[in-house]
């Protein structure tokens, strides 16, 4: 879904937000871990701002990073409405917003 090749990671067993937590095979986080480690990237990279981040990677009002992830794949946009998001995150609006059954409760 990505449009560039991303390198493959190997898990560790140590937490990759740099505690040294020991973490179970195939994960590369403890509990809650990623968006401690995302929250520390975007402070010592870009000082705490998204807008700093989007404009890092060329994105901005110009050039629309959702319309970017919709248009590689990795999200999608709402058949009903404007709303895009990622797949699971389409299913719960749609849910909510438009009064879709949900895939259990429709079979």
């Amino acid at each position: 879904m990505n449009s560039k090749p991303l390198p493959h990671l190997t898990a560790t067993g140590t937490c990759w937000c740099g505690c040294s937590t020991k973490v179970g095979p195939g994960s590369f986080f403890a509990p809650g871990h990623d968006k401690v480690a995302e929250a520390a990237l975007l402070a010592a990279e870009y000082g705490t701002s998204v807008a700093q981040l989007l404009h890092g990677h060329g994105y901005g009002p110009g050039h629309s990073v959702t319309t970017r992830a919709v248009t590689i794949g990795a999200w999608a946009k709402c058949p009903s409405c404007a709303y895009v998001g990622a797949p699971a995150s389409i299913r719960n609006h749609g849910r909510k917003a438009h009064s879709v059954p949900s895939e259990e409760t429709s079979s």
